[in-house]
């Protein structure tokens, strides 16, 4: 599977331990950062992860900074991303199988890379269920159409090339 990866600076400490975990599962992986410790905001890094897979580049995003949550909230503004932030193997499970999340978001200070091996593990080898889930995701779906009128628009907006 094909991941986009991106980590801000409170991510960055597990960021090479999780592209040698991803990679030994055999997973390619398109890092967009950040490639030091230097302070950064994690929209700039969230948002083109994440535009990779809604455009087809990549299959999921793995993204993580301190607590997941600042990640959670910008890559579920990207029209296309079901975004979950997830604290154990549980609801990485959950997140695949009744949410077909497509983008997993992961706490750097507060879970330790052990278990974020696991999480991306079972996150990554998790199938969404279908089934009355899918009723759902539709339901979302569709709100973002309704939403962005014009998604491929909104994704111009989101890589700079356009202004509002």
């Amino acid at each position: 599977m094909k991941l986009a990866l991106a980590v801000d600076h409170r991510g960055y400490p597990i960021k090479a331990a999780l592209i040698e975990a991803l990679r030994a599962d055999g997973h390619e992986v398109l890092d967009f950062g950040i490639f030091d410790h230097t302070p950064c905001d994690y929209p700039d890094i969230a948002i083109p992860a994440c535009l990779a897979v809604v455009e087809g580049q990549a299959d999921r995003a793995v993204l993580a900074d301190g607590s997941g949550i600042g990640m959670s909230i910008v890559a579920n503004k990207v029209p296309g991303i079901r975004a979950a932030l997830c604290h154990d193997e549980l609801t990485a499970e959950i997140s695949r199988r009744a949410n077909d999340a497509n983008a997993v978001c992961l706490a750097a200070d507060l879970i330790g890379i052990e278990l974020i091996r696991r999480i991306t593990k079972v996150w990554l080898k998790t199938d969404f269920d279908n089934g009355r889930h899918a009723r759902r995701n539709d339901k979302i779906n569709q709100l973002e159409a309704k939403v962005f009128e014009d998604i491929s628009r909104a994704h111009q907006i989101l890589r700079g090339e356009l202004t509002n």
